[in-house]
């Protein structure tokens, strides 16, 4: 794993034409961990967890779920594929936290979940191109089925909702894939690699393509956040299914409020060399001392130039000017150390007006006096 490997513009061309892929390591190394259920109930007791719906998940087919706390704030995010036999699972961030917390919560149902992760190395591309089928043939596949899992966010999941506009969203052209390889298929892919069959990329040309294409990630999840405040209604939360922890909290926000927060794509002013960082705060530029949000990731993209992803107050206008500021910058955009305020200007993805789905009718309060004869 590595974030790049010279040039990060000339790898974010190759990926984006399907020509590269990026090798995302193993749980060791922080990278995406494996676990595996095993069980004939496997997929209606994961059901009974998430916010996707899986228990009638087909084999080979990909979901996005989230693991939610009990008033609905995301904690993991989980992609999921079955192969008939096992269902795989892989996440970001301490597999073994989520194997533990998934094993807690098996009362009487046949259902083994595995922590795995040491046992894969998990290779992540876009497209079907010729990293694809180059990778494709190399990946695991116990049950005759090739373990690789598609990301539903270049269009909107069933059952789902989606609070941003079809119009120019850069979504159509996200079509990202993670391939599951082992020990041998590995040694064979290294191989590949190193006689310039097939390119590879760093992890920062897979982040400014996925920060342009609008794809939240769990690396721009805080302690707080909700499912709507990141238009994530419309890959991995299904409105329709049964329970899970956390759907009081994603229905009422959804069909009777609105989320407290939306999230914005930002064009940042390019003449500063360097990018702002996950938590930089977020201001108004006409009232600088007024913070309304903070950035949850940002890149270089080789088209677009410096672009972030930013969490701010729904009140905020969608108009509005915007700065970004490092940690120690003044209201007056001043630093001691020369840092400066950032100009920013906020493309909407999720609007003020996202939520609120149901038209509840009022129930007038005048009393209606029956009357005498």
């Amino acid at each position: 794993m590595a974030e790049h490997f010279s040039d990060p513009f000339r790898e974010q061309r190759a990926l984006e034409r399907g020509d590269a892929l990026v090798v995302l390591g193993t749980a060791d190394q922080g990278a995406t961990g494996v676990v595996r259920l095993t069980g004939r109930d496997r997929l209606s007791w994961l059901d009974s967890l998430v916010s996707q719906e899986v228990s009638t998940l087909a084999v080979g087919e990909s979901v996005e779920a989230l693991l939610l706390d009990p008033n609905g704030r995301i904690e993991r995010v989980l992609h999921v594929v079955d192969d008939g036999t096992a269902t795989w699972i892989l996440v970001d961030r301490d597999p073994q936290g989520v194997t533990e917390w998934l094993d807690r919560m098996v009362f009487r149902r046949d259902v083994d979940v595995v922590n795995v992760s040491d046992e894969f190395t998990v290779v992540a591309l876009l497209g079907d191109g010729p990293a694809a089928q180059t990778v494709a043939p190399l990946a695991v596949a116990p049950n005759g089925v090739a373990l690789s899992w598609r990301d539903p966010w270049s269009e909107l999941a069933a059952g789902g909702w989606q609070y941003s506009s079809n119009e120019g969203h850069p979504a159509s052209r996200w079509h990202y894939r993670e391939f599951m390889l082992d020990g041998e298929g590995m040694t064979a892919l290294n191989g590949l690699i190193a006689s310039d069959k097939i390119a590879q990329a760093g992890t920062l040309a897979l982040d400014a393509l996925r920060i342009a294409a609008w794809r939240p990630a769990l690396a721009d999840v805080d302690e707080t956040s909700l499912p709507h405040e990141f238009d994530w209604l419309r890959s991995a939360v299904h409105l329709h299914k049964g329970c899970y922890r956390g759907q009081e909290t994603v229905a009422k926000v959804h069909n009777l409020g609105h989320p407290p927060r939306r999230l914005v794509a930002l064009d940042l002013d390019g003449s500063d060399a360097g990018l702002p960082e996950s938590g930089w705060t977020v201001a108004l530029a006409e009232s600088p001392e007024k913070h309304v949000g903070h950035i949850t990731s940002a890149a270089r993209h080789f088209e677009e130039g410096p672009i972030a992803l930013a969490l701010i107050k729904r009140s905020v206008p969608v108009d509005a000017e915007l700065i970004v500021l490092a940690p120690g910058v003044a209201a007056d955009g001043q630093a001691a150390n020369g840092d400066r305020a950032m100009a920013a200007r906020q493309t909407v993805i999720v609007p003020p007006t996202a939520g609120k789905a149901v038209d509840v009718p009022r129930i007038s309060r005048d009393r209606v006096r029956p009357t005498r004869n």
